[in-house]
């Protein structure tokens, strides 16, 4: 059985996409108060792979995870996307007018800012999890609070849906990274996606450079993510998704930008993800 550490609780949107990726085997779910536990139980080796959540279609990206990917290096050996369905629980018998605060991750009551400007009267206040903080919400009894959670976070934990579906915009998706320690390499026949980092300067035309060689080897970029390199200043680290058509020239590609950057590493050689609904 394959262990794999979520961040959050059991009926978080992370064990949603653990079962969507791993579907078909049997798995263990490990819930992880943080991100950064979930990477130290990959480097402990506590578990087998690992599922952290790097973007929302809504929210934008998690740049805090990019961060710790760079600083505890995981391979990635995948993704999904899931199409996330917000939904406002609390115990049986509340009703919205009596809801005095709801209690949820900061991105998603970021992806429901919209549906709660209708009730004023009610506090958005973040937490950890979406998961985390429907089951406080069951075990504490706590009246008159809310959260935003997913269903089976409500079935889980005995909570009643209030309303669902309140996040603002429905094409709303999550993309996962599925994360190892050592990783395991797939057929070069079969990888069509790639993710790299790579530090630059700021420089004239130094990322110009970087996007027409990627360019001349027919490779698009899927997503690029520039983040400042904390004690350079004006230097950058970008993160890249390569889509990736012919293995050979996107080696002739990465060859070719080395002499314009600095700490250029594979973050992981994999299959495009699918998309799933919750």
């Amino acid at each position: 059985m394959k262990k794999i550490a979520i961040q959050g609780g059991y009926g978080a949107f992370h064990e949603l996409a653990a079962y969507k990726y791993f579907q078909g085997e049997e798995i263990e779910i490990l819930p992880r108060d943080t991100f950064r536990d979930l990477l130290s139980s990959l480097k402990e080796q506590r578990s087998d792979f690992g599922i952290m959540a790097i973007e929302n279609s809504l929210a934008g990206s998690i740049l805090p995870n990019y961060q710790l990917l760079k600083e505890t290096p995981m391979r990635i050996i995948g993704e999904v996307y899931l199409r996330i369905r917000q939904n406002l629980v609390a115990l049986p018998g509340t009703t919205i007018s009596n809801l005095h605060e709801v209690f949820s991750h900061p991105m998603a009551i970021l992806q429901c800012k919209e549906y709660f400007e209708h009730y004023p009267h009610i506090r958005l206040i973040e937490s950890v999890d979406t998961a985390l903080s429907a089951k406080e919400i069951s075990e504490k009894r706590i009246p008159g609070a809310g959260a935003i959670a997913s269903r089976i976070a409500a079935e889980k934990y005995g909570l009643e849906i209030l309303a669902d579906g309140i996040e603002t915009n429905k094409m709303n998706y999550t993309r996962f990274l599925i994360l190892t320690e050592n990783g395991h390499g797939i057929d070069k026949e079969k990888v069509n996606k790639a993710s790299i980092h790579f530090a630059l300067a700021h420089k004239i035309g130094s990322l110009s450079k970087i996007l027409s060689i990627f360019s001349f080897h027919e490779i698009n970029l899927a997503k690029i993510q520039s983040m400042p390199i904390i004690g350079k200043d004006w230097e950058y680290q970008f993160y890249v998704d390569l889509e990736v058509n012919d293995y050979e020239m996107y080696m002739k590609a990465l060859e070719s930008i080395k002499p314009f950057t600095s700490g250029l590493m594979i973050m992981g050689e994999y299959i495009k993800g699918e998309v799933f609904f919750d």
